[in-house]
């Protein structure tokens, strides 16, 4: 593949981060361009049909929705994120779709500003992180030794943790070895560091402080 990559992205959008770890994991040059979502342009609104990042232009084409840019970056790219096995990569999809679940946790948990909501959904979050722990293996990734898509799926729900436990210890990871340890692997790979920029954190705390999230009300609370 000769065309020009670039992908338009938000510095915050976890969907962004899986293309971005799996352009780097590829090793494969690419210019990024994050744009304004409450403000976007009209180039992007003409080349995004449904108005979300990522998109991926490989060249005068444009590529739409994270889990078709993954697939197209394992057709035409080096250094394959599948396994080759077709069940296993089957399963492997399978558990990216729960990750997209997860992510729809993580999303109420940073901007609902109701405790009872906010609650259930530490509830829900907490019981699929419990079936994920049962599916993890011993290696340091998702299916062992192998840094795969899934891991790449997985990285960005992981960040928005490392900001949640700076605010307080909800149980959600608790009492989950081998997720703790993924966790770790996952925070060290240079792929997933360099997959957002250092303004990460406060970036996110302003997205919460804005939704005026139950989270945030904590957070304001415990620096008063």
């Amino acid at each position: 593949m000769n065309a020009p990559l670039k992908l338009i992205s938000h510095k915050l959008c976890p969907y962004v981060q899986r293309a971005v770890i799996a352009l780097k994991e590829k090793g494969v040059p690419f210019e990024r361009i994050d744009i304004d979502l409450e403000n976007k342009p009209d180039w992007f609104l003409k080349i995004s049909p449904l108005g979300k990042v990522p998109v991926l232009q490989v060249g005068d084409k444009a590529v739409f929705e994270s889990a078709v840019i993954l697939e197209y970056l394992e057709e035409t790219l080096p250094h394959p994120l599948h396994p080759k096995d077709a069940l296993t990569r089957a399963e492997h999809r399978a558990w990216m779709e729960f990750g997209s679940a997860v992510l729809g946790d993580v999303w109420v948990l940073e901007t609902t500003g109701d405790k009872a909501t906010f609650d259930a959904k530490v509830k829900q979050a907490s019981d699929k992180f419990t079936r994920l722990e049962e599916r993890l293996v011993a290696g340091p990734w998702f299916d062992g030794d192998r840094f795969s898509l899934v891991d790449a799926v997985f990285a960005p729900v992981f960040r928005y943790f490392d900001t949640i436990d700076e605010i307080g210890d909800f149980g959600i990871l608790g009492n989950k070895p081998k997720i703790a340890r993924w966790r770790k692997s996952l925070r060290e790979r240079a792929s997933v560091r360099d997959a957002v920029s250092a303004e990460y954190p406060a970036l996110l705390t302003a997205f919460m402080k804005k939704h005026k999230s139950y989270l945030s009300q904590l957070d304001q609370r415990a620096a008063a």
